[in-house]
This record gives structure tokens, sequence and C-alpha cells, in this order.
């Protein structure tokens, strides 16, 4: 009997999660979600609260990443950087992150020092010591910190910006690492408030991925975390939602450090965390068919294989949120064509998309792909632990993860078409344009000249020319040196994410601990 290629048969299997997921709920409020995974005796254990940048009051912007730094210093029991060498000598490896909706605390370690790592998480939960010292010496960690990621990243300051244009009243708007004047101003107060009010076990997911068993896991959180006193003032999670949007936002950026330009639109898009399951799962359809691959999208065949206008283009959709979700297109011109021709040929091609309808042989690969990307995501335990925590801390229930390769397998045409037309609504979109200043600006049909002491004209036999090209030494230097469309390192490669599993999309720019 032939055997079948090994895709095929994995392909056949039910879209369900094949790991065992045991659930529970202590007597304080913090909820337990157990993945078993027994291939390797290794464990993860992550803690995540419900709290993030957008849930900071206004004016101390920062507030929840510098927190997430601090927790790393003295405890009741523990020195300031003991928590992770603790870590490192048993084996593990350990680290946070900061986003909008969430904050979390992973180790992972072998299975067996799984009692150890809860002793430890369970001790800086309720008996974290700061000084007037840590504040300050962490304080300029994140100012610098802002200064390397953001500030010395055109992109990221572009971003920023357009972010802030696109929220007009979310806290979604404000970067999650915060705006530098306010995080000059972060003392204690802010974080101790902050810490006193969001960091209770009642605020507190505990996800444990890997060889355990479900009881035993329980067991030691009843041990380490049941005594723990819940917060009784925990406010109801209420963010300020966003009004009606009536009118396109444009914002340009210029910045001589910025090598290649780009036109990027961002839109207000359902999430999620607001049970929109169904359009967030067409939206996930959308992005790839709009802008997931630079051979096959729309925007690769009519924008860079068609027109001859695009070197990159790309579209994206993140959902894993507890408000609103963003959809997002992006376009890299090629040399010689102006952001303003590229923005109307990426209007262009998706007026013909949405007057034109998606394509059924397009659907089915897409629809294939995204059914064995969720059963590879099944190896990584790593990757189903966060998937657990960050939907759960975004709004979602333990079913509506577990189920969710399975709304992806029924999207339709109708549903995409449905979202697409939702979703890219100008009112509710805001229109990026990132390029140097005028004076670094090359004229469209100028010649560029020779670099120098290189002559325009070799001598004979000359090498065969483009029309209109005055230098050939320089045509195959630019050939030969210039990345390609979507690999590592483009300048415009990070502009637009691509469907991660579990909603669509990762968390927004987590902000790791360095």
């Amino acid at each position: 009997m032939p055997r079948l290629p090994a895709l095929l048969l994995l392909l056949a299997a039910p879209p369900a999660l094949a790991q065992e997921v045991t659930t529970a709920t202590l007597d304080n409020g913090m909820e337990v979600v157990v993945i078993e995974d027994h291939r390797a005796p290794v464990a993860v254990h992550m803690v995540w609260y419900r709290t993030g940048s957008a849930d900071e009051p206004p004016g101390v912007s920062g507030a929840a990443h510098f927190l997430e730094h601090l927790m790393f210093k003295a405890t009741d029991h523990m020195a300031a950087g003991e928590f992770s060498r603790v870590v490192a000598e048993n084996g593990g490896t350990d680290n946070a992150f900061t986003s909008y909706d969430y904050t979390a605390y992973y180790q992972r370690v072998a299975a067996d020092r799984l009692p150890l790592m809860m002793e430890m998480e369970a001790d800086r939960m309720n008996g974290l010591r700061l000084t007037s010292e840590d504040i300050e010496t962490e304080r300029q960690v994140i100012l610098e910190e802002r200064s390397t990621r953001v500030d010395s990243d055109p992109s990221s300051v572009a971003r920023e910006q357009a972010r802030a244009a696109l929220f007009l009243n979310s806290r979604y708007g404000t970067p999650v690492i915060g705006w530098r004047h306010e995080m000059e101003g972060l003392g204690e107060d802010a974080v101790r408030d902050f810490y006193d009010l969001y960091y209770s076990p009642n605020n507190a997911i505990l996800v444990v991925a890997g060889d355990v068993e479900p009881d035993d896991v329980i067991a030691m959180a009843k041990q380490h975390y049941g005594a723990l006193p819940a917060e009784p003032g925990l406010p109801e999670r209420f963010r300020a939602q966003e009004p009606p949007q009536l009118a396109p936002r444009r914002v340009t950026y210029e910045d001589q450090r910025v090598s290649q330009p780009y036109v990027a639109r961002s839109y207000i898009a359902p999430s999620r965390g607001q049970g929109e399951a169904r359009e967030a799962a067409a939206l996930t359809y959308l992005a790839e068919i709009l802008g997931g691959s630079s051979f096959t999208s729309v925007l690769a065949e009519k924008l860079t294989f068609d027109a001859h206008v695009a070197l990159f283009s790309g579209a994206g959709y993140d959902g894993t949120a507890l408000d609103d979700g963003t959809f997002a297109i992006t376009v890299a011109p090629q040399p010689g064509v102006s952001l303003e021709e590229a923005e109307a040929a990426m209007d262009k091609a998706v007026a013909e998309f949405l007057q034109e309808g998606v394509d059924p042989g397009q659907l089915e690969r897409i629809r294939t792909q995204l059914k064995a990307s969720e059963i590879y995501a099944r190896d990584n335990v790593e990757g189903l632990a966060n998937r657990y925590g960050a939907g759960l801390a975004s709004g979602l229930s333990v079913e509506d993860i577990k189920g969710w390769p399975e709304v992806l397998q029924q999207v339709t045409a109708d549903d995409i078409m449905a979202a697409a037309r939702d979703v890219l609504d100008p009112d509710s979109s805001v229109t990026l344009y990132v390029s140097p200043p005028p004076a670094r600006r090359r004229h469209p049909t100028r010649p560029r000249p020779c670099p120098p002491r290189r002559p325009c004209h070799p001598p004979n036999p000359a090498p065969r020319r483009l029309p209109n090209d005055p230098c050939p030494s320089r045509r195959r230097r630019d050939r030969l040196g210039r990345r390609g469309p979507g690999r590592r390192g483009h300048p415009a490669g990070d502009l637009a994410g691509r469907h991660q599993g579990l909603a669509g999309g990762g968390a927004l720019h987590p902000l790791h601990r360095a």
C-alpha cells in the first residue's frame, strides 16, 4: 500500500490542538492552566498579569514596563538579581515582556525544578522591596532602552507617530515603553501603586506547559500561590473606547537616516477579544491574500510583477487585543517611484481586489497553509503557553483558544470580502509616509552621478546597459547590493505583522527585559 506524504497525514488530522489542557481556579482567584506535553522532561512556567500599558493612568506612560524591570530587584527572600541567577544555576532561562493588555514573566526549566520557580515567582508577586537607588538606576535603563529601540530607529519613531494618530481616544495610541518626557518623571509612587493594585493572584493567570501532570501542578500552585491574599479593590477592566472615526488622517515623517522610503496604511479592526472570532479569522485570510507572500499575494502580483512599482509590499492583521485590533498595508516603492505613485497603485490594487473578489485557488492554498501552521505549532511548548496566556489575558476563554484552528477552516470567500469592505474604510485609517528629507531625495528622472574615480564608459567591450542608465557600473552595484523583498534585514520587512497562530498576530511590539 503506498504511503501518503507526512504533510498529507498531518492535514488529515483534526484541527484542534493535540495537547491536553486542564484548568482550575484557586480560592484567591488565580487561574491555572496546564498543558501536557510529555515528549521532553522540560516545563515552561509563566505568570500573566491582566494589566499592561493600556491600563496605566494618564501621565505615567511606561509605568507597566518600568515595573516589569523592577520585578527583578530584591524581595522579602531574594536579593536583587538573585531570581535570574538561580534560574540560570538550575539550567533554565527566564525573561519578561510587557504589552498593551498584559505583562508576563516566564521560565523554561527542567520539569523537576517547577516547585522552585513557583516559590520564587510567588515571593515577588507579594514581596517586592524597592529602594530609591533601584528606581533611579532602572529609570536610566528604560530611557536607554527607548533610545536604542525607538529613538535611534526612524521606522519605530514613524510607527509610533502613526499609531498615536490612529487611536483617537484609546490608550493603544500611547507607546508601551512610554513617552520620554513622562518616563523621565516616573518615580516609586507610580510603580508602587501599579504593583499594589494589579500584581495580585486574582488578576493573574498561571500557565504551565510541558512534562507535567495536572494534579501535581494544581497542588503545587495551591501550596505556593494559594496563600497569597486577593486584592479586594481590583477595579473592573474598563477602557476608554474609540469614538466613530469620521476622517482619514495622514502622517509624514522625514528623517535623514531613512534609506528606503515607504508608505503604510493602518486601519482600526475588530479583535478576537471583542468576541468577533469569525471576522478575525476572515481578516487573517485577508492579510495573507493581500500581502502574505512576496510572490503570489495580490499586492506582490499587481505592484511588483505587473506594474513594477514596489520593491516590497505586505499586509498584516493584529487581532490579539482586549479592545480594537489593527490591519495594515505597506508598500516600499522601486527607485524612481514616488510615495504618491506607490500609494495610488496600492489603492488601485485594493479597489480591484474588492471588485474582483477572492481567487478560489489562492483561498484553498492559504487554508492549507494555515492548517499546517496550526499543526506544527503543537511542537512548540513555549508557543502553546504563550498562545493560552496571551489569549486569556486579552479576554478569550480556553475554549475560544482551542477552537481557533477550526474557526480558521470554516472561513468562506464571502466572509473575507465582508470583512474587507468593513475594515478597509478610509475614514478609520492613517496613511504614513516615511522618507528622507527633500535634500536627500533623488529626482525620479534625474540620472544618478557615477561613483568617484569610476568611469561611466569603461573600455570596450562595454557592458550591456539598461534604458536610460547613465552608468552600468552603478547599475550593477545596485543590483547586487540590494536585499530582495521580504528578506531578513529589509528596511520595510517589519512594517506589517504576519499571522502567528492564536489570534492573527503576536503581541504589539512586546518589550523584553534587556
